[in-house]
């Protein structure tokens, strides 16, 4: 793809995420179920967060861009980095995993994870452009450019580490209210919370390791 088209994209995912985040993190204080938006508000959800992170790749993604076709190749070179290194380890593997683990749980018992709650506040086209169009979009940039991957124990460790923070916090968040961040965790002696927090983490590794598996298919090995 050529790089005036790629920077138009990347701005269009940008102002995208952008509004989805904005979208969800603005609604209105009397609509939301005082059982689902205690403690840590939207922030708590990973859902929520990966709008965030996948604001911020393409924004960088979008800069990026821009220092290419102005010529500012030595500026974009550093700026290319961190966008591969985002997307790699963190935009990929998250968004994939928001979207298999979301529709899984939701499929089984979606008050586990998205109680009927929630139906009166998020319409259902906000529903599926957080959980279902995440993973589209993020094919998409596989297909659209070549992304450098880490090292591989870099970048495992670099993922573990993001994936500790996020189990601090809802752990936190249940010592602080005495609620669990999804009503699934509720359902687990501590464990089996523990064994469902190492296999959740265990499958975040593998998406991981199957979008280096992509990028290298479609583009080779990079150098």
């Amino acid at each position: 793809m050529e790089t005036s088209t790629l920077a138009m994209y990347h701005c269009l995912a940008f102002v995208w995420y952008f509004f989805l985040a904005y979208s969800i993190t603005h609604l209105r204080a009397e609509e939301r179920p005082s059982e689902v938006f205690v403690y840590g508000g939207q922030w708590k959800y990973l859902t929520v967060l990966n709008l965030v992170l996948q604001a911020v790749f393409y924004g960088v993604s979008f800069l990026a861009d821009v220092l290419r076709l102005i010529k500012k190749l030595g500026c974009a070179k550093s700026v290319i980095s961190s966008r591969d290194l985002l997307f790699s380890v963190l935009a990929f593997p998250v968004s994939t995993f928001v979207t298999i683990s979301f529709w899984t749980l939701y499929t089984y018992n979606r008050e586990l994870v998205y109680p009927r709650s929630l139906d009166g506040v998020i319409p259902l086209w906000l529903n599926h452009a957080v959980h279902t169009a995440v993973l589209p979009f993020a094919l998409l940039e596989i297909l659209a450019t070549p992304h450098r991957y880490p090292a591989k124990k870099k970048g495992l460790i670099l993922l573990g580490f993001v994936a500790f923070l996020y189990i601090s916090w809802v752990l936190w968040i249940y010592s602080v209210t005495g609620e669990w961040v999804y009503p699934l965790f509720a359902l687990f002696n501590p464990v089996g919370l523990a064994a469902f927090f190492a296999g959740s983490v265990a499958i975040i590794v593998s998406f991981y390791n199957f979008g280096a598996f992509l990028n290298r298919m479609i583009w080779g090995q990079s150098k």
